[in-house]
């Protein structure tokens, strides 16, 4: 059983930047791929950005390329967020996600197996 945990959420202005931490537990971190999905309010869930279990690699939403950074540390067990340049429409519920047995995310949220509860992040225009 995996158990992921995410943080860092809250309300920034637009133009601003926030840093999400996901903190799992259970099976080695090491051994799955992660994802980081988000859901706003009447639409939607959305895939924002994935990574190998390596950390090597990554892969981003259109929308958010450029302006958020995915990253992992597999010492501390952690998938992070960084989002800078925040706008209005990235207010949502941000979900990590991880994928097990296989080494590499997708945007499928049906690809993964396990999910953490979410933060909220609010971007003020």
């Amino acid at each position: 059983q995996v158990q992921l945990v995410e943080s860092g959420g809250g309300l920034v202005q637009a133009g601003g930047s926030l840093r999400l931490s996901c903190a799992a537990s259970g099976r080695a971190f090491s051994g799955y791929a992660m994802g980081w999905f988000r859901q706003a309010p009447g639409k939607e869930g959305e895939f924002v950005a994935a990574i190998i279990r390596s950390g090597g690699s990554t892969y981003y939403a259109d929308s958010v390329k450029g302006r958020f950074t995915i990253s992992r540390d597999n010492a501390k067990n952690t998938v992070y967020l960084q989002m800078n340049s925040l706008k209005p429409d990235d207010t949502a519920v941000y979900y990590c996600a991880a994928r097990i047995y296989y080494y590499s995310g997708t945007p499928r949220p049906s690809d993964y197996n396990y999910w953490g509860q979410g933060t909220q992040v609010t971007v003020s225009s």
